[in-house]
C-alpha cells in the first residue's frame, strides 16, 4: 500500500523527500508560495502539481483536480513563535500573521480528513502554541502524539530540534509512535533510515541517493539566488526524521 501525501508549506521538499525514501508514501500534491522553493520542486518532481496558497487551497479544489490525500504533512511557519520572533512582529504567537496559518492546516485537516497529518514546528512550539495547536486538532476529531526531536539522533553535526506532532482520527492508537525514537534505541527504523544518512546540505547541494541531481543544482549562480538557496536549506526539515516517522507509520498500518 502506498499512501498519498498532500505536501503543505514544502519548501524545498525536505518532508516528501524522507516520507517517499520509506517507498510506502508518494507526493501527490505540494503547497508553497515562494517561487525559488516551487523551481526547485518542478525540477525534481516534475509531474506533481504545485498549489501557490495554503489559504485558498480546498478539498473541493483537490477532488476537482483529482487529487485523492492519506496524509498531509508539513511544517508551518514559525516566525511568530520562535526565539527570533522579534524580528517579525514580536512573539505573537499563533495569533501572528505567520504562524497564524495554522488554522489554515487545521483546517484543511478538517476538510480532507486525513488517516495521518504529521506536523512540525521550532521547539519554541511547546511552550508558545503546542496546547492550541493539540486543541484544534481535538476539534476536529483528532488525536495527535507529539515529541521534540534533535537532528542529532542521526549523528547530524547539529542540534536543530524540533518539535513534531502525529495527528490520528480520534478513537485510532499509535502507542509507542515517539518512545521508540530515543535517541540510544532508534527501534527497528534505524538502520534504514542509517542508509540515507547524508546531512541535508549535501542533498540539497551534493547529491544523494533520492536524485541523481543535487536539489538545489541547475539555478541561476546569482548571489541573490545564493541567498534563496540558503534560506531554502535553512528553512527545510532535516528528511531523516519524517522518514523515520514514515517508518513507522507504516510498521502501525500493517500491523492494524
Amino acid at each position: 500500500m502506498t499512501l498519498k501525501v498532500l505536501d503543505l508549506f514544502s519548501g524545498i521538499g525536505g518532508f516528501s523527500l524522507g516520507l517517499e525514501r520509506t517507498g510506502g508514501f508518494e507526493t501527490v500534491a505540494f503547497c508553497e508560495i515562494e517561487e525559488f522553493p516551487r523551481k526547485v520542486l518542478r525540477k525534481h518532481w516534475p509531474k506533481v502539481p504545485i498549489y501557490d496558497d495554503v489559504r485558498t487551497l480546498t478539498a473541493a479544489q483537490l477532488e476537482r483536480d483529482g487529487i485523492s490525500v492519506d496524509v498531509i504533512c508539513g511544517g508551518f511557519p514559525c516566525q511568530n513563535v520562535s526565539v527570533a520572533a522579534a524580528a517579525h512582529g514580536g512573539m505573537q504567537g499563533l495569533d501572528g500573521t505567520q504562524s497564524g496559518l495554522w488554522s489554515e492546516y487545521a483546517r484543511l485537516i478538517d476538510e480532507i480528513k486525513p488517516s495521518r497529518a504529521i506536523i512540525e514546528n521550532v521547539k519554541n512550539l511547546t511552550g508558545n502554541g503546542l496546547d492550541r495547536v493539540l486543541r484544534s486538532l481535538a476539534q476536529v476529531g483528532y488525536d495527535a502524539q507529539w515529541d521534540v526531536l534533535p537532528a542529532s539522533i542521526f549523528g547530524l553535526p547539529q542540534g536543530r530540534e524540533r518539535t513534531w506532532i502525529v495527528a490520528y482520527p480520534s478513537g485510532q492508537r499509535m502507542e509507542g509512535l515517539f518512545e521508540s525514537f530515543d535517541a540510544c534505541a532508534l527501534g527497528p527504523w534505524r538502520a534504514r533510515c542509517q542508509e540515507n544518512l547524508h546531512d541535508f546540505a549535501h542533498s540539497a547541494f551534493g547529491g544523494d541517493d533520492r536524485f541523481p541531481q543535487p536539489l538545489l543544482r541547475g539555478m541561476d549562480d546569482r548571489p541573490a539566488d545564493w541567498m534563496d538557496r540558503l534560506k531554502g536549506c535553512g528553512n527545510a526539515v532535516v528528511p531523516q526524521i519524517p522518514e523515520m516517522i514514515g517508518y513507522a507509520i507504516l510498521e502501525m498500518e500493517r500491523a492494524s
